[in-house]
């Protein structure tokens, strides 16, 4: 009697292996795919958060004026980063630039204090910068506000969304596929425990009793196939400076990293309990000489 017992524990874990298997697989193609995904849209913020607006002083203006109105624009929640440039700063940069002495030439150093600012990536439309524009040049003592050609800008800004929409598509592609394959498979595996959910009817089991295990244990399976995919993608991500890909952490990050590991984790669990619930409400469902089909 040990025997088949033993047998049929052995099968169990053979089929409970093959899905979890299969289940890695679809969620490392799928984490695979988020990765690229988050690292776009990370890399496409850090392109957009380099777009410069420089502000340039009147004459007039000291170089304590202009630090206060440097310091009025790096309180502003449009704002990423904001530098003062003094006028002895900005002769010297233009003598790196060009090579050319105005303080010699002229005299006096005939440039102005400047304000260099960096803006937030949700105010890198044109239109948002525009109004920045605008409201940074009525600032009493701002002679010029310089900001990025608007065509550019807005090139920038339609190559970024094609990009994320492309992504997006793929990303959902691959989880609809993901959930067919991790469907099928787990299908499969309860398909082959037909007739002991059948016996357990038999012998006045309700609906319940008889799914709850098979959901719990295929939801486990799920969660576990997730921290394996997540395992293999976060060792690849720690060994990427070696291969050569020194910007992919930089790219992703560590935290973006452990939120995509944990949405795999989620995910192949909620997947594997659907469908193990699916499966076997199919099975409750079907009379003795049916389950032979």
């Amino acid at each position: 009697m040990m025997k088949p017992q033993k047998e049929v524990r052995i099968s169990n874990w053979a089929a409970h292996l093959t899905t979890g298997v299969s289940v890695t697989l679809a969620l490392l193609t799928l984490g695979i795919i988020a990765l690229i995904w988050i690292a776009a849209a990370n890399e496409s913020r850090r392109v957009m958060e380099k777009i410069e607006i420089s502000v340039i002083m009147a004459d007039s203006v000291s170089d304590n004026r202009a630090l206060e109105i440097c310091e009025a624009i790096r309180q502003q929640p449009f704002t990423l980063h904001a530098v003062f440039i003094s006028k002895e700063q900005a002769l010297r940069n233009w003598q790196q630039a060009t090579g050319e002495d105005l303080k010699r030439t002229f005299g006096v150093n005939p440039l102005s204090p400047e304000v260099a600012f960096t803006i937030k990536n949700e105010y890198t439309s044109s239109k948002a910068i525009s109004k920045i524009k605008d409201a940074v040049a009525k600032v009493e003592g701002v002679a010029e506000v310089g900001t990025p050609d608007n065509e550019i800008i807005e090139a920038m800004n339609a190559n970024i969304r094609r990009l994320t929409l492309g992504l997006t598509i793929l990303a959902a592609v691959m989880l609809v596929i993901s959930f067919v394959l991790i469907n099928n498979t787990v299908r499969l595996s309860i398909y082959s425990r037909r007739f002991t959910i059948h016996t357990m009817q038999l012998v006045g089991a309700t609906d319940g009793f008889i799914r709850r295990p098979f959901v719990m244990a295929n939801a486990l399976v799920g969660a576990l196939s997730g921290l394996v995919a997540s395992g293999i993608i976060a060792a690849f991500f720690a060994v990427a400076p070696g291969l050569g890909l020194d910007s992919l952490q930089r790219m992703v990050g560590w935290y973006s990293l452990l939120a995509m590991a944990g949405a795999l984790v989620v995910v192949g669990s909620l997947i594997c309990a659907l469908a193990a619930a699916l499966a076997t409400t199919r099975h409750l469902g079907q009379d003795y000489e049916e389950l032979f089909k």
